[in-house]
């Protein structure tokens, strides 16, 4: 009786035990403490993205030359559907888009496959597949704009050595390789970074599964195609969809190299911007607003397309 007596008397202690403990509890913190926290990094998005993007959408409805502002609706707009070489700009980004993170991603997981199958020199084939990562665009596109020379390149040297001089041309200056020439250099910078993510991947599968494979005679081929790849398949899709936003901004690799030449055939909708802003001296900031309004819009449906799509993909194969 003594001993029930001497619990009945503490019972009375709890509820202040835990209500201390709800109190230390961070996720029952206070609005200041939640405040003093978040709000830095709340000022610094809404001082240098937020505000930024809202201005944008503002100032295309205006006319800016200077300080001079005149409100002209939707005339930027009616005007944009009329410019050709906005259309052009709109036409190489999507296939830069489209087209190259196929390229990227492919590479990333043939050089990631090589080294999961341990291709000899492994350890320095992985530092020197991923050291372009590590390179600035400035660095890059030098480096590629030698290889490209037409007199000198390593390109056309090796066509010439192969006999094939009827293929050698100036790739940039092309305008019917300009494009792919620029492609090519910006998955070469990129394959390491997809190298290392797949590589990951690779190694986080289920090891049961690639045993049992390996106990069932599955070969190399079958393992992959029937095995590897589509395990991989959220990984690669979230490297595509990576790819995707960012080149859909592309800008430093085409300024360096052709700055949008020849005739407009590596223009992309950034540098046509940047071009219509402050280096075709028009004075007038409306106009590039009103591109950039246009393809931040243009942006966000294309990924919420591919998110959807390949979110759809996913539940059908499972």
């Amino acid at each position: 009786m003594s001993g029930t007596a001497g619990v009945d008397a503490a019972a009375p202690a709890a509820p202040p035990a835990a209500a201390r403990a709800r109190a230390f509890d961070p996720r029952r913190a206070s609005l200041p403490v939640v405040a003093l926290f978040v709000g830095p990094a709340l000022a610094v998005y809404a001082g240098l993205t937020a505000y930024p993007a809202i201005r944008t959408f503002y100032d295309s409805f205006f006319t800016i030359e200077g300080m001079e502002r005149q409100a002209v609706g939707l005339a930027n707009y009616r005007d944009l559907l009329a410019d050709e070489t906005f259309w052009v700009a709109v036409r190489n980004t999507f296939v830069w888009a489209f087209a190259a993170p196929v390229l990227d991603v492919a590479t990333g997981l043939l050089l990631a496959l090589a080294l999961y199958a341990g291709v000899p020199f492994g350890r320095f084939l992985r530092v020197a597949w991923f050291a372009p990562v590590l390179l600035s665009y400035v660095v890059v596109a030098i480096l590629w704009m030698w290889i490209y020379n037409y007199d000198w390149g390593v390109v056309n040297v090796a066509l010439r050595a192969l006999g094939l001089d009827a293929l050698t041309r100036s790739w940039l200056g092309d305008p019917a390789t300009a494009l792919a020439a620029l492609i090519v250099t910006h998955a070469w910078k990129w394959a390491g970074f997809n190298m290392v993510v797949c590589l990951a991947a690779i190694h986080a599968l289920p090891s049961e599964v690639l045993e049992a494979s390996e106990l069932d005679n599955c070969g190399w081929g079958a393992k992959l195609r029937h095995i590897i790849v589509p395990m991989l398949r959220p990984t690669l899709l979230n490297l595509y969809v990576l790819a995707f936003i960012g080149k859909m901004k592309v800008f430093d690799l085409v300024w360096i190299m052709t700055g949008g030449g020849p005739l407009w055939a590596t223009e992309t909708v950034s540098t046509y911007v940047y071009k219509r802003a402050f280096n075709w001296n028009t004075f007038d900031l409306g106009y590039p607003s009103a591109i950039a309004a246009v393809w931040f819009g243009v942006v966000c449906a294309c990924v919420l397309v591919l998110n959807r799509l390949f979110r759809s993909s996913e539940r059908l194969e499972y």
